[in-house]
């Protein structure tokens, strides 16, 4: 009786080995004969019998189910991750063939990539080159890629997690590239590898053979860590990121800038300030820092100061609109208090004489203020603001065929708004 049960195990485990081998040997076939939907039927039949498979049949079945899945270039990014997951199983055989599978994967994700970048696809590009650098983490520029064809669709979060791994694997992106001068042309070629171009100097089509090193991308990288942390509202990660980007680019007005803004939102206004006037130093020709260090400087009740600043701004750019609408209010913000000391005043003598004085400082203020206002409206005629402010200050100064010419005016840019 033992006997018997032996001989029936063994016919068993025999007829179980020959349906794994028929199957795999049939799944193979197919995938040479580029018949890949046959061969992961072949393979689904095989799975059944996986248990009873020894570890080198496990490793040909998963070996064949990732060029299945693979399909030769052919299938679905959720294709490809089904072939990198089996692949990832085989566990001792076909070394050098799974590393040249991981490779051609690689290549046509990123073929693949490409021409969606091309059709400025830029999601799906994104997505293409990152699933390219994780096939074989060796090529990191395209993780790179992947990050910054992310952000220019905005997708802030898939692009910050892109550029932290990128941070933490200290890539630079410095390479060395190769160059010659064409005989023919006399214009410099770039080369993809060194051997190509020594070739092309040993042959004499080209001569004068030399290299450059491209700049770090380091400075990019963290400059867009911050500034993903900004849009995103989140103050003190941005902070700490622009730490980082500053010790990188101390140079970058840009990025100081941001910084400065981030400071703002805050409401740390001194801190906002100072970095302003920093910037100033770096790029003293910009209006814009001029007239903001104004705008701050009016807030913070320095309006002296400020007037320089609006000033600077004009002097830098003369037509810069808000810098004259700006001097305008500012000079506009002093009749508060005399105002104030008008409607204070009683009915004696000495007050109608005191009330007198105020409604001629009063009007010498408007006065003042109409040269830039004229000014601004000259500049964009559209201009509501100075249009209405200006029909208001002639209605005061009882300038009437003014005041009617300004009505007019804002007559017609209110019906042209709407």
């Amino acid at each position: 009786m033992k006997k018997q049960i032996i001989i029936a195990l063994a016919l068993a485990i025999t007829s179980f080995s020959f349906a794994q081998k028929k199957e795999l040997k049939s799944a193979d076939k197919a995938i040479k004969g580029n018949n890949f939907a046959e061969a992961k039927a072949a393979l689904n039949q095989a799975e059944s019998l996986l248990s009873a498979m020894d570890a080198k049949t496990k490793d040909k079945f998963y070996y064949l189910k990732g060029q299945a899945f693979y399909a030769n270039g052919g299938g679905t990014m959720e294709d490809y991750d089904k072939a990198i997951e089996n692949l990832a199983q085989v566990k001792t055989s076909y070394p050098a063939e799974i590393a040249k599978l991981k490779q051609d994967i690689a290549n046509s994700l990123l073929t693949k990539g490409n021409k969606a970048y091309e059709a400025k696809d830029y999601s799906t590009a994104s997505q293409y080159f990152e699933k390219s650098y994780n096939v074989t983490e060796k090529d990191t520029v395209f993780l790179y890629y992947a990050a910054a064809t992310a952000v220019n669709v905005k997708e802030y979060d898939r692009a910050l997690v892109l550029y932290e791994k990128l941070k933490a694997l200290g890539y630079t992106g410095i390479a060395k590239q190769y160059f010659a001068i064409d005989k023919k042309t006399q214009k410099e070629e770039a080369f993809p590898n060194k051997q190509m171009r020594d070739i092309s100097v040993k042959t004499k089509t080209h001569i004068k053979p030399f290299e450059k090193t491209t700049e770090s991308k380091k400075p990019e990288i963290v400059k867009n860590i911050a500034l993903i942390y900004v849009s995103q509202g989140n103050n003190e990660k941005a902070l700490e990121a622009m730490k980082d980007a500053r010790a990188e680019t101390p140079d970058d007005v840009n990025l100081l800038l941001s910084e400065a803004n981030v400071h703002f939102k805050m409401g740390n206004t001194e801190k906002f300030k100072e970095l302003l006037q920093e910037a100033t130093k770096m790029d003293p020709k910009n209006p814009e820092l001029q007239y903001n260090l104004g705008v701050i400087s009016a807030d913070s009740g320095e309006s002296d100061e400020a007037k320089a600043y609006y000033e600077k701004a004009i002097e830098l750019d003369p037509e810069y609109i808000n810098a004259y609408i700006n001097l305008s209010a500012l000079i506009l913000g002093k009749e508060e208090s005399i105002i104030e000391e008008m409607n204070g005043l009683g009915s004696s003598a000495a007050d109608d004489k005191r009330y007198e004085e105020l409604r001629n400082k009063r009007q010498d203020l408007y006065r003042e203020a109409v040269p830039f206002l004229t000014k601004a409206l000259e500049i964009d005629p559209e201009s509501i603001n100075a249009a209405k402010t200006l029909m208001n200050i002639y209605s005061i100064l009882g300038e009437t065929d003014k005041y009617k010419e300004m009505k007019e005016m804002v007559d017609a840019i209110e019906a042209g708004a709407n």
